[in-house]
């Protein structure tokens, strides 16, 4: 007689699996009784597998990023060269933050890689949710990395079924469990092929759910972008008329106040000394940056974590740039975050606190200058041992709140003021922090400073509030088709 497993064992933590049932692969989550149950619903239900609607199916390749000049170019001469995280489970791109390469590279290096109007692009390598699928919008011209596949199926109706598809948690799962590798999972090109895609489904409930989402975060950015507006009419800054004539841009400087100074005509353009002018002119007084930080450091890249943690290292949570939340503060995805070894010595020095203040000092794009800033709160300091890359600087202040100091910084990041303080050296960007140091901060009285901090604070969370539900909406829509799939 066979053993079997007690009942009051739940059977997802130990089951049992017969040889014959083996398919190859030795890992016991890939056998867990509950996926291995929905994927033999789902291939029950399903006629086709996704190799039957792939006319062609190529990956990219990541140009070197020390040949920047070589490969990479700009938003406005550029072709938009796809990352992951341009991917997204409603099926559209995103080229937020996107990169771009030139058209040399885009018809040469990556000539088989090229994405069209209505192509399939598909998530197969990275940790997090795998299979991740969007369509190619109209008109649009592309080129994709290594970690995602075009599929080419003719027809961008069919691409957008399929991507609508794949984006369901259900068929996540079934890719997911045919992903091989540890730290890096990948979907290699056979699993990818068979898929077994569904035909038939109404994806109407979910494309209404998408557009609601959208209304809701519509709202929500209307809300954040009134928070500079807000910060700006408070301290009665009034920001220089744009220019955009010749003649408005042409400026003259004098020998002697360039002496021992930069060369780089931003800094000096009349546009960067009127927005300083208007900051020192607003209604509060102003005081140096620098005047309120008792402490700086920058920080560590540490050393790859291995199977054990060596004498004289912490396994850190090390914030990178990728973490600062353009919208809100620090976007920390466990998926996504990585862990490093930490010399104790140099995680003693870094000594982080709850409010500290994060900058950006080095890396951005032609896109996002550097100098983004973040602020460190206590719910984080509790969950991990934090740590943050050498990319990024630490400063403790006193004399102001720091929430306020941080929205303030914010603001002024976000009508260029930052763009002036830096230089570019080999594609990257540096912060140079002399001058952020010494940029004037304007300081209302403590009372201002906190209810100026606290509105902001609640406009944030009325914005979340709005993307948070859009998501809730969207979720509840596909757990409704999935339900009506599997028949639960």
């Amino acid at each position: 007689m066979s053993y079997q497993v007690p009942q009051h064992i739940d059977s997802n933590k130990i089951f049992i699996v017969n040889r014959s049932e083996i398919e190859g692969r030795l890992e016991p989550e890939f056998y867990r009784p509950s996926i291995a149950s929905l994927e033999k619903r789902i291939r029950s239900h399903a006629s086709h597998k996704l190799r039957d609607y792939a006319l062609s199916i190529a990956g990219g390749a990541t140009p070197k990023k020390a040949e920047a000049d070589k490969y990479y170019s700009n938003g406005e001469n550029g072709i938009p060269f796809l990352r992951v995280q341009n991917l997204q489970t409603n099926g559209e791109l995103s080229l937020e933050d996107c990169v771009y390469i030139n058209e040399e590279t885009h018809n040469g290096l990556l000539k088989r890689s090229q994405v069209s109007e209505g192509d399939l692009l598909v998530k197969i390598t990275g940790v997090g949710r795998m299979a991740i699928a969007s369509v190619a919008p109209p008109d649009f011209v592309g080129n994709t990395n290594q970690h995602m596949v075009v599929i080419k199926t003719g027809d961008a109706s069919l691409s957008k079924y399929l991507a609508r598809y794949l984006n369901l948690d259900i068929i996540e799962k079934i890719a997911s469990r045919h992903s091989t590798g540890g730290t890096r999972p990948a979907l290699d090109y056979p699993s990818l092929k068979s898929i077994p895609i569904i035909e038939g489904i109404d994806f109407t409930s979910i494309d209404n759910a998408i557009e609601e989402k959208k209304e809701k975060e519509a709202e929500a950015k209307k809300i954040l972008d009134s928070i500079d507006s807000y910060v700006l009419n408070e301290l009665g800054i009034i920001l220089p008329e744009s220019k955009t004539d010749l003649i408005d841009r042409v400026f003259y400087i004098s020998y002697n106040n360039l002496t021992g100074m930069r060369l780089d005509p931003k800094k000096y353009s009349l546009q960067v000394q009127q927005l300083f002018d208007s900051i020192n002119a607003a209604r509060f007084d102003t005081k140096a940056l620098k005047f309120f930080v008792r402490d700086s450091c920058s920080g560590d890249w540490g050393i790859e974590e291995g199977d054990t943690v060596p004498k004289g290292y912490t396994r850190c949570l090390t914030l990178r740039a990728t973490e600062i939340d353009n919208q809100y503060n620090l976007n920390v995805d466990i998926s996504k975050v990585k862990h490093r070894l930490i010399k104790n010595e140099r995680l003693e020095k870094m000594n982080l606190s709850e409010n500290d203040i994060i900058i950006e000092k080095s890396g951005g794009s032609d896109d996002q200058p550097v100098g983004r800033v973040a602020i460190i709160d206590k719910g984080l300091l509790e969950s991990y041992n934090i740590a943050f890359s050498n990319f990024l600087m630490k400063i403790k202040v006193y004399g102001i709140n720091p929430d306020y100091l941080y929205c303030f910084l914010k603001t002024m990041y976000n009508i260029g003021v930052t763009d002036s303080m830096q230089s570019q050296t080999n594609g990257i960007r540096n912060l140079i922090l002399d001058e952020f140091l010494s940029q004037p901060i304007v300081v209302p009285p403590l009372e201002k400073q906190i209810e100026i901090a606290n509105h902001i604070y609640e406009l944030r969370q009325q914005a979340k509030t709005l993307q948070e539900e859009g998501k809730d909406i969207l979720e509840q829509a596909k757990r409704e088709v999935e339900r009506m799939i599997i028949g639960e």
